[in-house]
């Protein structure tokens, strides 16, 4: 290679790695500017939106890739999925593998006994390309007999699970619940370091769901994490937002009603919150989140107000 192409080949590739650390810099302050809490006492700091991992289900491989690394970009550390969510953990896997060291990674099971928790949680590290989990839940507990109890019974899931927190493939262990009695149960058997429970104005305030869940978890150090923050309400038959957003329940979607939604469910003690499986809703979530702050009471009340107008998801039935 002759000097003068040389110097200019070394000058090209040096401006390309100064580029490179340029993005690579702002991509960094993009995450380190997201707001975010602590999970647990001391442990890792959280964005305070959690990625939907049940969002994937809808998207080709290419858009999913897009929509895990636009998040990453923008500052979310917090991921979470679940063997129940459909072919979210395959798109999940080889989209988050880029920047898994710096993810927080939750994950679920549904299933009540070991040997069903062991296969369902092998296939998960395998489809997520890890070898390890941040966070592993027990996933949507709502009966106190069938779920609660059969989980801590002998040959249970807990019986695996907690020997694989011992072995060092959990770090935290946690639950998400749906009801407020299976909640209350599940922290009287176990020191969880995690709840995921639902967290949501209209059910909060209209139907007095969620208060006596917080202040247990509390009062035993866990960590409350949110799901269905943004729930509005119910749909009611032929509403031609089911189409538009793809939930069983109509999100919050308004920005204004959103953030004071995100705002309230956050002044109710979060670490961090789960939005619903609609890509719109998310993508308002991360544009919102950097603006909160504590609610008002003035806000409370026109939340209150409106909750009056709302059908809540909660309270469920427990199962019979």
């Amino acid at each position: 290679m002759k000097r003068r192409e040389f110097i200019k080949a070394s000058t090209f590739g040096a401006t390309a790695v100064a580029i490179g650390e340029t993005s690579t810099l702002a991509a960094d302050a993009k995450v380190a500017d997201f707001p975010k809490r602590t999970y647990g006492k001391d442990g890792p700091k959280l964005s305070i939106i959690g990625f939907p991992g049940l969002v994937l289900r809808k998207l080709e491989q290419k858009p999913a890739n897009e929509l895990v690394a636009e998040a990453f970009e923008r500052g979310i550390n917090y991921f979470d999925v679940a063997p129940a969510y459909g072919d979210a953990e395959i798109k999940l896997g080889p989209a988050l593998e880029p920047y898994r060291k710096k993810v927080f990674l939750a994950c679920k099971t549904k299933m009540r006994d070991a040997a069903g928790a062991k296969t369902e949680f092998e296939r998960s590290l395998k489809r997520l390309r890890t070898d390890r989990f941040d966070l592993y839940q027990l996933h949507v507990l709502s009966d106190v007999r069938k779920d609660v109890k059969a989980a801590f019974a002998k040959g249970g899931a807990m019986e695996y699970l907690i020997a694989q927190q011992k072995a060092g493939r959990i770090r935290y262990l946690g639950f998400s619940a749906h009801t407020e009695e299976a909640a209350l149960a599940a922290m009287e058997l176990f020191k969880f370091d995690s709840i995921l429970f639902p967290i949501n104005f209209a059910s909060w305030l209209k139907a007095d769901f969620g208060p006596k869940v917080v202040k247990k978890a509390k009062s035993v150090g866990a960590t409350v994490l949110g799901i269905k923050t943004f729930a509005r309400r119910r749909w009611n038959r032929g509403d031609p937002g089911r189409k538009r957003f793809g939930t069983w329940y109509e999100p919050t979607h308004d920005r204004t009603e959103a953030d004071l939604a995100l705002r309230f469910a956050m002044s109710r003690g979060l670490t961090a919150t789960v939005p619903p499986a609609s890509v719109e809703i998310h993508k308002l979530a991360l544009d919102i989140a950097p603006g909160v702050r504590a609610v008002t009471p003035a806000e409370t009340a026109k939340l209150k107000a409106l909750a009056q107008t709302l059908t809540p998801l909660f309270p469920h039935k427990p199962r019979t």
